[in-house]
């Protein structure tokens, strides 16, 4: 039996697939790319205060990672990991970091079209994005607004330290929740020294009037 036919349409049916496939992969790897840096400008707009800015990179970065969804229809082996699952944690840590700064409502997984464990790690990442903001308040003597920002870590820490699974399933999130946990001990740290040297000064302050008196 001459199998030459049958293997050139094996042949030809495999580099039909694998052309339809790597396409996919490419157009993942750009769009997870762009939307990963339009990311990580939303959140330096979110620290510097542009919130339209932010929300329009973090719209940007949405796009383009539903086009990424759109072009991994058909090919869930490469849905599931590589650049489009980190872009997926950049997008929700850019959206969370957004909410958490300006005291809106978090967005959940549903709403920015991606799976729980990218979710779960963006906002492990937002709430390590909220030192930055807490020490800013610091220098400007807002301890009020440093201590809000301190609960909301502690209460996001509190959270996805419960998360008990395997690194299979969550994409990796106690790891991410162990960095998160240095950044709130750093933090509480600073916090601490804060609050103790503003009631040193108020105490200062109070014994001079008395003495002027």
């Amino acid at each position: 039996m001459d199998r030459g036919p049958e293997i050139a349409a094996l042949g030809e049916s495999a580099r039909t697939a694998f052309e339809e496939k790597h396409r996919a992969r490419e157009i993942t790897i750009t769009a997870s790319r762009r939307a990963i840096q339009a990311c990580a400008a939303s959140i330096r707009s979110t620290h510097r205060g542009e919130y339209d800015a932010a929300e329009a990179l973090a719209l940007e970065a949405r796009e383009h990672l539903a086009a990424a969804d759109d072009a991994l229809a058909h090919q869930p082996d490469v849905r599931t990991g590589g650049p489009l699952n980190d872009a997926k944690k950049e997008l929700a840590e850019a959206w969370l970091t957004l909410a958490l700064v300006r005291d809106l409502p978090l967005p959940g997984p549903v709403e920015l079209g991606i799976e729980i464990a990218p979710y779960c790690n963006g906002l492990a990442e937002a709430a390590s994005e909220l030192r930055r903001q807490l020490l800013d308040q610091l220098r400007a003597g807002e301890l009020a607004r440093a201590e809000t920002l301190m609960r909301a870590m502690d209460e996001i820490y509190s959270l996805l330290v419960t998360i008990d699974y395997p690194d299979g399933v969550t994409g990796g999130l106690r790891r991410t929740t162990d960095a998160l946990r240095a950044v709130l001990e750093r933090t509480r740290g600073d916090l601490t020294t804060a609050m103790v040297a503003a009631r040193l000064q108020t105490a200062i302050e109070s014994a001079q009037r008395a003495t002027d008196i």
